[in-house]
C-alpha cells in the first residue's frame, strides 16, 4: 500500500506540471485513435503549444509507427525517463514500442499493463507542458479505468466512424467517461467521406456519429476524410508532413 501511494504522489508530482491532460478513445478498434492522436498532437504543436503524446495502447502501439520514430530508444534521466522527441515540432512521445523488439507482442494480463502504466506515469519526465494527449486503447477496461482514475483530465476526445454500428460502442464509452466523472469534448468523425475528384466530397457511410452526438449534446470536432494522401503519410511515418489541419482552429 506505501508504494502504491508513493507512485500515486508521483503521478500527481509529474501531471501537476502539465496544463491540459486530454485522452482520445472509443469503447472499439479500427476507427483511427492513433492517427486522431498523432494530428491533434501536430495541430496542437502547429501553434506553437509545447505537447507531449502517450502510447497507452500496450498491446497494440503505432504511435511511433505514425511519426517514424520505431527505432528510437528513450534514455534515462536524473528525473525518471525522458520522452522521445518527434523530428518536425519536438513533441514528446512515449510508447511501450521504443522498448521492445521489432514483432515481439506484449502478452500481458490487465494487471500487468495498469502497473506499467502507472510507472509510466509517474517516471516519465514530461517537463512542463501545455498539453499530454493519451493515445487509448479499444475498450473500456484497465487502461482507460487507470488513466481515469489517476490523471485528472481535462475531458476526453471521442473517436468515431459513421456507421451505426461503431457508434453503439463509443456510446458505452461516452457512458463509461461520464460515470468516471470525466467530460467528453467532443466527437471526431473518421472515415467521414471521400473526395470524387469529378463529383467533390461523398459521404455514403451513415450518419451515427452525427446522431450519436445529437443524443448527448455533444460536438463534431472534425471529420477527417478517408483518403490516400493521409493513409500513405501515416504507411510512411511522416504525419508530421501531412499538410491538412482538420481541427483548424480548435483548441481543447
Amino acid at each position: 500500500m506505501a508504494e502504491q501511494d508513493e507512485v500515486s504522489e508521483l503521478i500527481k508530482r509529474k501531471m501537476g506540471q502539465i496544463k491540459k491532460k486530454i485522452a482520445v478513445m472509443s469503447g472499439k478498434g479500427g476507427v483511427g485513435k492513433s492517427t486522431i492522436s498523432a494530428l491533434l498532437a501536430v495541430h496542437l504543436a502547429k501553434k506553437g503549444f509545447m505537447v507531449g503524446l502517450l502510447d497507452a495502447d500496450f498491446l497494440g502501439p503505432s504511435i511511433p509507427k505514425l511519426f517514424g520514430m520505431e527505432r528510437k530508444k528513450p534514455l534515462s534521466s536524473i528525473d525518471g525517463i525522458d520522452p522521445v522527441l518527434s523530428t518536425k515540432y519536438a513533441i514528446r512521445i512515449m510508447s511501450i514500442q521504443f522498448m521492445t523488439p521489432d514483432g515481439v507482442a506484449v502478452i500481458w494480463r490487465g494487471p500487468m499493463i495498469s502497473k506499467v502504466l502507472r510507472d509510466y506515469l509517474a517516471h516519465v519526465s514530461w517537463g512542463r507542458l501545455d498539453y499530454l494527449i493519451v493515445d487509448m486503447p479499444p475498450g473500456t477496461g484497465d487502461v482507460p479505468i487507470t488513466v481515469m482514475q489517476e490523471i485528472d483530465l481535462d475531458g476526453v476526445i471521442m473517436v468515431a466512424t459513421p456507421h451505426d454500428l461503431t457508434a453503439s460502442v463509443v456510446e458505452r464509452a461516452i457512458n463509461m467517461a461520464r460515470t468516471m466523472n470525466t467530460e467528453v469534448l467532443g466527437i471526431v468523425e473518421n472515415m467521414s467521406y471521400f473526395k470524387c475528384p469529378d463529383c467533390g466530397r461523398i459521404a455514403k457511410f451513415g450518419r451515427g456519429s452525427e446522431l450519436l452526438a445529437r443524443k448527448y449534446g455533444l460536438k463534431i470536432i472534425a471529420k477527417i476524410p478517408l483518403e490516400e494522401k493521409l493513409s500513405a503519410y501515416c504507411e510512411s511515418g511522416l504525419i508530421e508532413e501531412y499538410g491538412e489541419d482538420h481541427f483548424r482552429d480548435f483548441i481543447p
